[in-house]
Protein backbone atom coordinates (compact mmCIF):
# COMPACT_ATOMS: atom_id res chain seq x y z
CA UNK A 1 0.00 0.00 0.00
CA UNK A 2 1.38 3.39 -1.00
CA UNK A 3 1.82 6.32 1.33
CA UNK A 4 -1.43 8.24 1.65
CA UNK A 5 -0.92 11.97 1.22
CA UNK A 6 -2.67 14.67 3.21
CA UNK A 7 -4.58 17.41 1.39
CA UNK A 8 -6.91 20.33 2.00
CA UNK A 9 -10.17 20.58 0.07
CA UNK A 10 -11.93 23.98 -0.16
CA UNK A 11 -15.72 23.74 0.14
CA UNK A 12 -18.62 25.82 -1.14
CA UNK A 13 -21.55 27.05 0.97
CA UNK A 14 -23.28 23.68 0.41
CA UNK A 15 -20.34 21.74 1.86
CA UNK A 16 -19.33 20.31 -1.53
CA UNK A 17 -15.80 20.45 -3.02
CA UNK A 18 -15.09 23.83 -4.57
CA UNK A 19 -11.99 24.04 -6.73
CA UNK A 20 -8.79 22.04 -6.75
CA UNK A 21 -7.52 20.48 -3.53
CA UNK A 22 -4.42 21.95 -1.91
CA UNK A 23 -1.82 19.18 -1.80
CA UNK A 24 0.56 18.87 1.12
CA UNK A 25 4.10 18.16 -0.15
CA UNK A 26 5.13 16.29 3.02
CA UNK A 27 2.73 14.69 5.49
CA UNK A 28 2.90 16.19 8.99
CA UNK A 29 4.99 14.29 11.53
CA UNK A 30 2.35 14.96 14.19
CA UNK A 31 -0.78 16.97 14.85
CA UNK A 32 -2.82 17.94 17.90
CA UNK A 33 -6.57 18.34 18.39
CA UNK A 34 -7.69 20.57 21.22
CA UNK A 35 -11.15 20.64 22.80
CA UNK A 36 -12.22 23.14 25.44
CA UNK A 37 -15.34 24.36 27.22
CA UNK A 38 -16.35 27.83 28.36
CA UNK A 39 -17.47 28.45 31.93
CA UNK A 40 -18.70 31.55 33.74
CA UNK A 41 -17.93 32.21 37.40
CA UNK A 42 -20.33 34.18 39.59
CA UNK A 43 -19.08 35.64 42.86
CA UNK A 44 -21.27 34.80 45.85
CA UNK A 45 -21.15 37.28 48.76
CA UNK A 46 -19.77 35.66 51.88
CA UNK A 47 -18.61 32.51 50.10
CA UNK A 48 -15.00 31.39 49.73
CA UNK A 49 -15.38 30.34 46.08
CA UNK A 50 -17.51 31.51 43.15
CA UNK A 51 -20.27 29.44 41.59
CA UNK A 52 -19.19 28.02 38.25
CA UNK A 53 -21.69 27.58 35.43
CA UNK A 54 -21.24 25.91 32.06
CA UNK A 55 -21.79 28.31 29.14
CA UNK A 56 -20.95 26.43 25.96
CA UNK A 57 -18.44 24.22 24.25
CA UNK A 58 -15.73 25.80 22.12
CA UNK A 59 -14.87 24.67 18.62
CA UNK A 60 -12.17 22.02 18.30
CA UNK A 61 -8.84 23.14 16.86
CA UNK A 62 -6.44 21.12 14.74
CA UNK A 63 -2.80 22.26 14.89
CA UNK A 64 0.20 21.02 12.92
CA UNK A 65 3.36 21.95 11.05
CA UNK A 66 3.58 21.52 7.29
CA UNK A 67 6.92 21.35 5.49
CA UNK A 68 7.38 22.61 1.93
CA UNK A 69 10.62 22.16 0.00
CA UNK A 70 11.21 23.15 -3.64
CA UNK A 71 15.03 23.23 -3.63
CA UNK A 72 15.47 20.42 -6.18
CA UNK A 73 13.03 22.09 -8.57
CA UNK A 74 14.73 25.46 -8.04
CA UNK A 75 11.31 27.06 -7.63
CA UNK A 76 10.06 29.70 -5.23
CA UNK A 77 8.50 27.70 -2.38
CA UNK A 78 5.83 30.39 -2.00
CA UNK A 79 4.27 28.93 -5.15
CA UNK A 80 3.16 26.06 -2.91
CA UNK A 81 2.72 27.75 0.46
CA UNK A 82 0.60 30.45 -1.14
CA UNK A 83 -2.08 27.87 -1.89
CA UNK A 84 -2.42 27.30 1.86
CA UNK A 85 -2.29 30.95 2.92
CA UNK A 86 -4.89 31.82 0.26
CA UNK A 87 -7.42 29.90 2.36
CA UNK A 88 -7.40 32.89 4.72
CA UNK A 89 -8.38 35.35 2.00
CA UNK A 90 -11.98 36.50 1.66
CA UNK A 91 -13.88 34.68 -1.09
CA UNK A 92 -15.85 37.22 -3.15
CA UNK A 93 -18.79 34.84 -3.50
CA UNK A 94 -18.91 33.83 0.17
CA UNK A 95 -17.90 37.25 1.58
CA UNK A 96 -15.73 35.29 4.01
CA UNK A 97 -12.70 33.00 3.87
CA UNK A 98 -13.66 29.59 2.49
CA UNK A 99 -14.56 26.62 4.63
CA UNK A 100 -12.28 23.67 3.95
CA UNK A 101 -11.68 20.09 5.00
CA UNK A 102 -8.31 18.70 6.04
CA UNK A 103 -8.15 15.09 4.92
CA UNK A 104 -5.51 12.54 5.82
CA UNK A 105 -6.50 8.89 5.85
CA UNK A 106 -9.49 8.52 8.18
CA UNK A 107 -9.08 12.04 9.56
CA UNK A 108 -11.55 14.49 7.99
CA UNK A 109 -11.67 17.82 9.79
CA UNK A 110 -14.15 20.40 8.49
CA UNK A 111 -12.84 23.82 9.46
CA UNK A 112 -11.70 27.30 8.59
CA UNK A 113 -8.01 28.17 8.56
CA UNK A 114 -7.79 30.37 11.64
CA UNK A 115 -4.07 31.07 11.73
CA UNK A 116 -0.96 30.39 9.65
CA UNK A 117 2.65 31.32 10.36
CA UNK A 118 5.35 30.93 7.68
CA UNK A 119 9.02 30.33 8.49
CA UNK A 120 11.46 30.30 5.56
CA UNK A 121 14.66 28.37 6.27
CA UNK A 122 16.50 27.87 2.94
CA UNK A 123 17.18 30.25 0.05
CA UNK A 124 18.79 30.26 -3.39
CA UNK A 125 21.69 32.60 -4.04
CA UNK A 126 19.18 35.04 -5.49
CA UNK A 127 17.33 35.21 -2.18
CA UNK A 128 14.37 33.18 -3.38
CA UNK A 129 13.06 30.95 -0.56
CA UNK A 130 12.98 27.23 -1.35
CA UNK A 131 12.09 25.71 2.02
CA UNK A 132 9.38 26.74 4.46
CA UNK A 133 7.59 25.45 7.53
CA UNK A 134 3.99 26.49 8.04
CA UNK A 135 2.41 26.40 11.50
CA UNK A 136 -1.32 26.11 10.79
CA UNK A 137 -4.35 26.15 13.05
CA UNK A 138 -7.69 24.89 11.73
CA UNK A 139 -10.82 25.81 13.69
CA UNK A 140 -13.78 23.43 13.54
CA UNK A 141 -16.68 24.75 11.46
CA UNK A 142 -20.34 23.90 11.96
CA UNK A 143 -23.40 25.74 10.69
CA UNK A 144 -26.32 26.54 13.01
CA UNK A 145 -28.31 23.77 11.32
CA UNK A 146 -25.54 21.24 11.96
CA UNK A 147 -25.35 22.33 15.59
CA UNK A 148 -29.11 21.94 16.08
CA UNK A 149 -29.21 18.56 14.33
CA UNK A 150 -26.32 17.27 16.43
CA UNK A 151 -27.84 18.42 19.73
CA UNK A 152 -31.34 17.15 18.92
CA UNK A 153 -30.08 13.58 18.99
CA UNK A 154 -28.77 14.14 22.53
CA UNK A 155 -32.03 15.39 23.97
CA UNK A 156 -33.69 13.14 26.51
CA UNK A 157 -37.09 12.32 25.05
CA UNK A 158 -38.24 10.45 28.17
CA UNK A 159 -41.61 11.71 29.43
CA UNK A 160 -42.90 11.80 32.98
CA UNK A 161 -46.50 10.92 33.84
CA UNK A 162 -48.32 11.51 37.10
CA UNK A 163 -50.49 8.52 37.99
CA UNK A 164 -54.15 9.27 38.66
CA UNK A 165 -56.65 7.12 40.49
CA UNK A 166 -57.60 4.03 38.49
CA UNK A 167 -54.82 4.48 35.91
CA UNK A 168 -52.99 1.35 34.68
CA UNK A 169 -49.74 0.86 32.81
CA UNK A 170 -51.70 -0.58 29.91
CA UNK A 171 -53.69 2.65 29.71
CA UNK A 172 -50.50 4.70 29.83
CA UNK A 173 -48.94 2.59 27.07
CA UNK A 174 -52.07 2.97 24.95
CA UNK A 175 -52.09 6.76 25.34
CA UNK A 176 -48.35 7.25 24.80
CA UNK A 177 -47.46 4.50 22.32
CA UNK A 178 -50.86 3.64 20.82
CA UNK A 179 -50.23 0.05 21.92
CA UNK A 180 -51.38 -1.18 25.33
CA UNK A 181 -49.21 -4.31 25.04
CA UNK A 182 -46.05 -2.21 25.46
CA UNK A 183 -46.75 -1.60 29.17
CA UNK A 184 -43.76 -3.81 30.04
CA UNK A 185 -41.36 -1.17 28.65
CA UNK A 186 -42.73 1.33 31.15
CA UNK A 187 -42.66 -1.21 33.98
CA UNK A 188 -38.99 -2.04 33.29
CA UNK A 189 -38.00 1.63 33.08
CA UNK A 190 -39.52 2.28 36.51
CA UNK A 191 -38.72 -0.98 38.27
CA UNK A 192 -42.39 -1.80 38.75
CA UNK A 193 -42.88 -5.47 39.56
CA UNK A 194 -46.67 -5.34 40.01
CA UNK A 195 -48.32 -3.15 37.35
CA UNK A 196 -51.65 -3.33 39.16
CA UNK A 197 -50.35 -1.55 42.22
CA UNK A 198 -49.95 2.04 41.09
CA UNK A 199 -50.34 4.74 43.70
CA UNK A 200 -52.14 7.94 42.68
CA UNK A 201 -49.70 10.85 42.57
CA UNK A 202 -46.61 8.76 41.85
CA UNK A 203 -44.34 9.88 38.99
CA UNK A 204 -43.34 7.34 36.35
CA UNK A 205 -41.03 7.62 33.34
CA UNK A 206 -42.24 6.79 29.83
CA UNK A 207 -39.16 6.00 27.71
CA UNK A 208 -39.23 6.69 23.97
CA UNK A 209 -39.63 3.79 21.58
CA UNK A 210 -36.40 2.92 19.74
Amino acid sequence: MGLEKAWIQPLNDKGSPNGDPVKVLFNPTEYSIEKSNQYHSVALPGKSAPATQFVSGNADTLTMELLFDSYEEGEDVRKYTGKVTSLMQIDSGLHAPPVCKFIWGKLEFKAVLEKVSQRFTMFLGTGIPVRATLQVVFKEYKTITEQVDASSGLLDKTKQITIKSGMTLSAVAESQYGDASKWRLIAQANGISNPRKLQPGMQIKVPPLE
